[in-house]
């Protein structure tokens, strides 16, 4: 498999981790999001939405977007499993993940904060996406369980989703002390290996 991301891409880090949680080989090409090296042609013949990630398998299909991914490691394997057995706490799992990956995320990464930068400047960008991730990050505060992880005893997907976006808060300066239950859930798994090994200094295009 060939994971094509970015290093500091957060949720092309939520996909490193769960490759590695699944124990799965696969190769790192990279792509420079500061360069716009996501809208060459040759990676808008993977991917036609020009974003990071994008996984592809060995077979030649690429799969795209980082919770689309995780759900198909899920499903194809199953062990350690992302996802709890039952439903209810499977959909608990899951709208923290989208809390994050559908409503915070999109509306603070690099195309966005360009386009409010040509708009309004560089202080407005990066105000909008303090404000952006700080409103975010206290809402999933008050979603996640009192832990060890985000839901419970055991890593689930929301884990995956949480550590890298609060990466992101610390980036835009965002008080993190806020929030005391996802700070727990990072350190829970600080010395994890799977994740670890995602980090962004870890990566091969670390710069």
């Amino acid at each position: 498999m060939r994971l094509h991301g970015y290093f500091r891409s957060t949720a092309t880090w939520r996909v490193r981790i769960g490759l590695h949680l699944k124990g799965l080989a696969f190769e790192t090409v990279a792509h420079d999001l500061r360069t716009g090296a996501q809208r060459h042609p040759d990676f808008l013949a993977l991917n036609p939405q020009g974003l990071v990630p994008a996984l592809a398998l060995d077979d030649g299909t690429v799969l795209a977007q980082s919770l689309a991914i995780l759900e198909w490691l899920e499903e194809t394997h199953p062990e350690p499993p992302l996802l709890p057995p039952e439903p209810v706490a499977r959909a608990k799992v899951r709208a923290v993940a989208l809390a994050i990956a559908a409503d915070l995320h999109p509306i603070q990464n690099v195309g966005v904060l360009k386009r409010v930068e040509a708009l309004a400047g560089a202080e407005a960008a990066r105000a909008w996406a303090h404000d952006t991730v700080a409103h975010g990050l206290a809402a999933v505060e008050a979603m996640v369980a009192p832990g060890p992880h985000a839901m419970g005893p055991a890593i689930t997907l929301a884990d995956l989703v949480i550590v890298p976006q609060l990466a992101n808060g610390r980036r835009f300066g965002v008080d993190l002390n806020r929030f005391p239950k996802l700070l727990a859930i990072e350190a829970a798994v600080a010395d994890h290996p799977a994740f670890v090994a995602a980090r962004p200094e870890a990566q091969p295009d670390f710069a």
